[in-house]
């Protein structure tokens, strides 16, 4: 533990001295600004915003979020190049910043929430197993010593757990309230003073300044509440916290109602300098109290894939040129050839049957005429024969148009009558001229036969390259599959498929519950808790105003749900009112409707 002690302490050092550094820097300009007089014509004054401006658009892209609660015509070009747009501006940080914030609290604090739930069992396997080898090693040498001396040692490291979890439970539910309170707040300052903002903005702006100064100021007590309890509390934190102060306004700029730009300038780069003191601050405790990395959960795995692998490279070696071994290479050779005899037999050669099936037909088609007039020949020949044969034999004149099967008749009844002395009539009789019909005909059935054989094997050609090439097929669609999947395998409520849909739903969901928790706070009397609630409201609303935008507007539902979105945001509006709103969200918008698959 020791060495554990060290790391956070040289951690807190180099955490520390990066916050003093952004601290001062920022501290210098606005030093710096004092020596610049207030003309917006003036050069050096430009070039400082314009150097902000673009600080902050690389430091963070902006990024799709839950609009401010102000009139629609909030943004008119008319106030496009007045101080009340970098108001708008600083206001829509704030909400960014702190749904962000939220966020990354949120995401740890669920992780250790289903950590609490789990059994004991489960919370000494991930005290020893998923926290990484050094507390794999320290917790096998505290069970082992605790087993030598008191013989149960499961039930004090289950506790050490427990404490450990909750622990951290503790603290970041109670950031997440505070941040979600100050959330809550400024959103129904914003809301509150939005028509002044627009009407009259010259008067509006140093109240609405000089309120969310205050409302900075509370955050920093509420989170000073925290770390002095912590400290007392806690022997985790007094090792590493160091306390929130935020930048105060001077008393001198809050009593005029009438501010300069200067001073407006002064104020926001004031309020920007105390948003970054916070992002800061949020990043440093939720960094000591964050969920393990997913290298430090599985690392027992990650170390017995890298035991197999260096096994694995150690064989290849062996088998290897560079120890004079052929194996590899041989086997390389063979797999080659494999693959490409796999490829000729079931994806070349079909794909080849069937183009010559499909763009061959003409020639196929001529060598088939040809061969059915080589038939009728045979036919006629035969039909010829057997007219002559009856008509000698008959001694009548039989018509042309006499058929073959009765004529064969008189043919196979002179033929049986000429077995009766077969020497004789071989010679002198009319056996030999039967037999040589007889063969004449057995030559036609041949021809018949291989032509109607030879169409049925032409027919189904292409059926025969098919199966030939679904062997390559099939590989292909299991290919295709596993790369869908792999494509698919994100989750997030941004996504597409039937996991994102469900994502979305439950995002819904949670607002829903969230506005009837906050009523019954309101009810209740519970004012701290109310706001809270109403902050995670607006955070569970970002999340979904994130998610549903992509989808909304592809399927051009987004202005409407977009403005379903924002209602229930606003403070003002009854619960009965934003109940009917989700219910109706939940029921109309295709990009917040089941998958067609669960239909």
């Amino acid at each position: 533990m020791d060495d554990e002690e060290t790391g956070n302490a040289e951690n807190q050092q180099r955490n520390d001295l990066k916050t003093l550094i952004s601290f001062y820097s920022n501290y210098l300009w606005n030093q710096a600004l004092t020596f610049i007089p207030s003309s917006d014509s003036n050069f050096l004054r430009k070039i400082f915003n314009l150097y902000r401006q673009s600080a902050r658009a690389r430091s963070r892209r902006r990024r799709a979020s839950l609009p401010l609660p102000l009139p629609s015509n909030a943004l008119d070009s008319s106030l496009v190049e007045t101080e009340a747009s970098r108001v708008f501006e600083v206001l829509e940080n704030i909400l960014e910043h702190s749904c962000l914030n939220l966020h990354n609290i949120q995401k740890n604090l669920q992780f250790w929430q289903s950590k609490a739930e789990g059994s004991n069992a489960q919370k000494v396997y991930f005290m020893v197993f998923e926290r990484g080898p050094r507390a794999f090693i320290d917790g096998t040498i505290q069970l082992i010593r605790e087993y030598v001396a008191e013989g149960s040692s499961l039930q004090q490291l289950s506790h050490s757990a427990s404490t450990y979890i909750h622990e951290r439970i503790s603290i970041l539910t109670s950031l997440r309230c505070s941040l979600a309170t100050f959330l809550a707040q400024v959103y129904v300052a914003v809301d509150q003073s939005g028509k002044e903002l627009v009407n009259d903005p010259e008067n509006s702006l140093p109240s609405l300044l000089v309120v969310i100064n205050s409302l900075f100021s509370q955050l920093e007590t509420s989170i000073g509440n925290l770390h002095a309890m912590r400290q007392v509390d806690s022997s985790i934190d007094a090792s590493y916290s160091f306390p929130l102060l935020f930048e105060k306004l001077p008393e001198v700029n809050q009593e005029g109602s009438q501010w300069t730009d200067c001073e407006i300038k002064d104020t926001i780069n004031l309020v920007y300098l105390n948003l970054s003191k916070l992002d800061s601050y949020l990043s440093f405790i939720v960094a000591k109290h964050r969920k393990p990395r997913k290298v430090t959960q599985y690392w027992i795995r990650y170390m017995c894939g890298a035991v197999g692998l260096s096994v694995c490279s150690i064989w290849l070696l062996q088998h290897s040129s560079l120890m004079g071994s052929p194996d590899i290479d041989n086997w390389v050779r063979e797999a080659r050839n494999s693959t490409v005899s796999f490829f000729n037999d079931h994806v070349e050669q079909p794909l080849l049957s069937i183009r010559d099936e499909l763009f061959e037909t003409f020639r196929r088609r001529h060598r088939g005429v040809m061969e059915l007039e080589e038939v009728q020949l045979t036919s006629n020949s035969l039909h010829r024969m057997l007219l002559a044969f009856s008509e000698q034999t008959k001694g009548q004149k039989f018509p042309e148009n006499a058929s073959d099967q009765e004529m064969l008749e008189i043919v196979m009844a002179r033929y049986e009558k000429e077995l009766t002395h077969p020497i004789q009539n071989l010679l002198s009789g009319e056996l030999a001229r039967a037999l040589l019909i007889q063969v004449q005909k057995l030559k036609l059935d041949i021809e018949t036969a291989m032509l109607e054989l030879n169409q049925i094997l032409r027919a189904n050609e292409i059926n025969f390259a098919i199966l030939a090439a679904l062997p390559a097929f099939f590989l292909s669609l299991l290919l295709l599959m596993l790369v869908r999947a792999w494509l698919k395998q994100d989750t997030r409520a941004e996504g597409r498929g039937r996991i994102a849909r469900l994502q979305r739903r439950l995002l819904l969901v949670e607002v829903e519950k969230k506005i009837m928790q906050y009523q019954t706070y309101i009810e209740q009397g519970l004012e701290s808790d109310a706001q809270c609630m109403f902050g995670l409201l607006l955070y569970s609303l970002d999340r979904l105003y994130l998610a549903v935008e992509r989808h909304a507007k592809a399927s051009g539902e987004w202005q409407c749900l977009k403005q379903d979105i924002i209602d229930l945001g606003k403070p003002g509006l009854q619960t009965a009112y934003k109940l009917t709103v989700t219910s109706r969200m939940e029921r109309m918008y295709d990009s917040l409707l089941p998958s067609l698959k669960r239909q």
